[in-house]
């Protein structure tokens, strides 16, 4: 494999505006299930989680959507991080608006600071 060509870092997410993100938050709670709706409301979501709490040590990924890395503590440069949360859209969704509690949710978390009930819920409604 011939890496001597730039290889383009995946980019980070960045918030919406709060009245697209109203927008989407009111079409899913409308029973939209738009794969669009899902992937901006995940992203948007990610950007503040990132933003609120900036750092290396703690991968979340919401398969196909995003996979951000975030909370202070240990970094690591190769490989897996030292914590992984995984789940799908709706859970994120969810608790990201504060309508799901971490402890009701179904995670797959690992490792150290894999609890993210401190950082959550990102966003009310």
């Amino acid at each position: 494999m011939d890496l001597s060509y730039p290889v383009p870092m995946a980019r980070r997410p960045t918030p919406l505006p709060a009245a697209e993100f109203a927008a989407v938050c009111a079409r899913l709670d409308a029973g939209s299930t738009d794969r669009h709706d899902l992937r901006a409301a995940t992203l948007h979501l990610m950007a503040v989680l990132v933003e609120r709490a900036p750092g290396h040590s703690v991968e979340v990924r919401v398969p196909p959507y995003a996979a951000v890395q975030c909370i202070p503590g240990a970094s690591h440069t190769r490989g897996t991080p030292p914590a992984v949360v995984e789940m799908d859209a709706a859970t994120w969704i969810a608790l990201g608006r504060g309508s799901l509690a971490w402890a009701n949710a179904t995670v797959h978390a690992s490792g150290e600071r894999s609890d993210l009930s401190a950082w959550l819920p990102l966003s009310e409604g």
